[in-house]
């Protein structure tokens, strides 16, 4: 029996959330009811996929372009796309606003990432949450996988986000860490990753569910706080 979309799309999240215990969908979950997100970089369907796990938060997506959104747009409460230039000050525009900041794989596409950063902990209530996931700077190093193991597999990217200045620029901006992991590998997923790693080399792409980025760590993640 097929699950109607909203439901089986609803169960996957879920999931992720277990799987993932401080990925997105996690940290979404953790949110207060009716929580302001500001979802910075919000391609591939993340507004469908926020709102369905949380109908609940008012949600707004910002981004330079409508990337792999299909219907996923007529989820968001509130969507803007700018220029890439004009990217940082649309951020910033929101100051004061949000209790949440979510930022999944969108650093490492700006043209000014130290801007974007800034912005983000400005837009930031105090004691407003901010979700922060990018590729590790090991990641240059990794072997090459369609989907994107290796930093320079997208050639989207720019240059690689460094731990160091992404933490002392969320500190600047008055945001404290409250969990930080330079390459976040969690221990179900990355099990799946070392098992299905053969057949990941073999075909040279990475496996379903973020198995082989969980293996390998690629991404750095950092859940934080706006103190005041």
């Amino acid at each position: 029996m097929t699950l109607p979309r909203p439901l089986a799309l609803r169960c996957r999240q879920e999931a992720a959330s277990w799987l993932r215990r401080r990925g997105k969908q996690a940290f979404l979950k953790s949110l207060p009811a009716g929580a302001r997100v500001l979802d910075v970089g919000c391609g591939n369907n993340s507004p469908r996929d926020a709102k369905v796990l949380r109908p609940d938060i008012f949600y707004t997506g910002l981004d330079v372009g409508d990337y792999n959104q299909q219907d996923s747009l007529r989820y968001a409460d509130a969507y803007a796309v700018v220029p890439p230039a004009d990217f940082a000050a649309a951020i910033a525009a929101h100051a004061g606003t949000m209790d949440a900041v979510v930022s999944s794989h969108n650093l490492e596409h700006c043209d000014d990432p130290a801007a974007v950063l800034r912005a983000m902990a400005a837009a930031l209530r105090p004691r407003g949450q901010l979700f922060l996931a990018f590729p590790c700077e090991a990641s240059v190093g990794f072997p090459r996988r369609r989907g994107s193991l290796n930093f320079f597999d997208d050639a989207t990217h720019q240059a690689v986000p460094r731990w160091e200045p992404v933490v002392q620029a969320l500190r600047a901006g008055g945001v404290t860490p409250v969990y930080a992991t330079r390459r976040y590998r969690p221990v179900p997923l990355a099990a799946a990753g070392l098992l299905l790693e053969p057949v990941s080399r073999a075909l040279g792409r990475n496996m379903p569910a973020g198995a082989t980025w969980a293996l390998y760590g690629f991404e750095s993640i950092i859940w934080g706080r706006r103190e005041a």
